[in-house]
């Protein structure tokens, strides 16, 4: 038996139905969707770039505040040993023929010594933009020390030959080099003269005839230079023999057309910190008569004597720097700048 026919109004929902089923999206729905998706697009890049931004941004404060954390704990070591040896002496002989013209070795005219901005570094670092140059209106800082090494202890001494017996034959010292000699009654900065690391536990400061030996063999104080022997006197056991430390602090031009802060001492110019554009120093002076600290910070160019017996002694140093990053990422489009200070004491000043 056939089935019966469909009604008309039957026959137009199926091809309504139909034609409703195989539709598809109108040009106005079209452009809604891509409207739609441009600014889900928009916002995802406008939040890619500023957590780039962000991140940029972090990255360079995190490397500004490395840069400083290392610039003042470098600085700060070497600040607050200036004159220092490892046995506390506070009588110091020198005995190298050139103590008063190199400013490696011139302990006499301060073991600490400042550069105001102004103020030529005569002999020790030229101003100028050539990369290592000392940049024009920033201070420096000369630094002379015998205690920042641990060391090696004194089993005798003859004075008579000029020759340290020291406890061990692993001591690392080569002829050449500048040392200070110490006990617990005195000091003596002096050159080696002999010394075979390795192979022996003697080294020797005897007299030469170069200008860079020394004048005599007493390393006894006060410094006589007026025959070899000098003013004689024996080291004792426990002592220390010790490496000298000379170094010269500034800022100074970098080879990428920026600035950072260098370390020069007698063999190399070492860039020890990027991003450092300026460092000024300021000094708080003690009356050595009355004992009394002064109630200002000066600067280097205030100071007309640096040396152990002059009436005002430095017994801290204000570093203060000026630190910036190495991408532009202020919000003027430019680097962005930081000033930090760092208040060092001396340990090692006259009594």
């Amino acid at each position: 038996m056939s089935a019966p026919p469909l009604l008309p109004s039957v026959r137009g929902r199926v091809r309504k139905a139909g034609q409703a089923g195989q539709a598809g999206f109108s040009i106005v729905e079209l452009m809604v969707a891509l409207v739609l998706g441009l600014l889900i697009i928009g916002g995802v890049i406008s939040i890619f770039i500023t957590n780039q931004q962000s991140f940029r941004t972090n990255e360079n404060l995190g490397r500004l505040q490395e840069n400083a954390r290392i610039s003042f704990e470098l600085m700060a070591r070497e600040v607050r040993q200036a004159g220092g040896n490892l046995c506390g002496a506070s009588l110091m002989a020198n005995v190298l023929k050139n103590a008063t013209t190199a400013w490696t070795f011139n302990w006499d005219s301060g073991v600490l010594q400042g550069f105001d901005g102004a103020q030529v570094a005569t002999g020790i670092v030229s101003t100028g933009t050539a990369f290592g140059e000392r940049v024009d209106g920033t201070d420096a800082l000369r630094v002379l020390s015998g205690g920042m090494f641990d060391g090696v202890t004194i089993v005798s001494h003859d004075d008579a030959l000029a020759q340290i017996t020291l406890n061990t034959v692993s001591h690392g010292f080569s002829a050449g080099e500048r040392v200070v000699v110490c006990d617990g009654q005195s000091a003596a900065l002096t050159k080696l003269t002999t010394a075979t690391s390795g192979t022996s536990a003697v080294v020797a400061h005897d007299v030469g005839g170069d200008p860079t030996d020394n004048c005599s063999r007493g390393l006894g104080w006060p410094t006589s230079c007026t025959t070899a022997t000098g003013n004689s006197r024996a080291f004792q056991p426990g002592g220390f023999v010790n490496r000298l430390t000379a170094s010269t602090w500034y800022v100074g031009n970098n080879d990428r057309g920026g600035r950072s802060l260098f370390r020069i001492n007698p063999a190399t110019t070492d860039e020890i910190a990027d991003g450092v554009r300026d460092m000024q120093l300021e000094y708080l002076l003690r009356n050595e008569a009355t004992g009394v600290l002064d109630t200002t910070w000066v600067a280097a160019d205030a100071i007309t004597n640096w040396s152990s017996t002059a009436s005002a002694q430095v017994v801290a140093v204000r570093l203060r720097l000026t630190l910036e990053t190495q991408a532009a990422v202020g919000t003027n489009q430019q680097p962005l700048q930081r000033q930090l200070i760092h208040v060092v004491n001396l340990r090692n000043r006259p009594t």
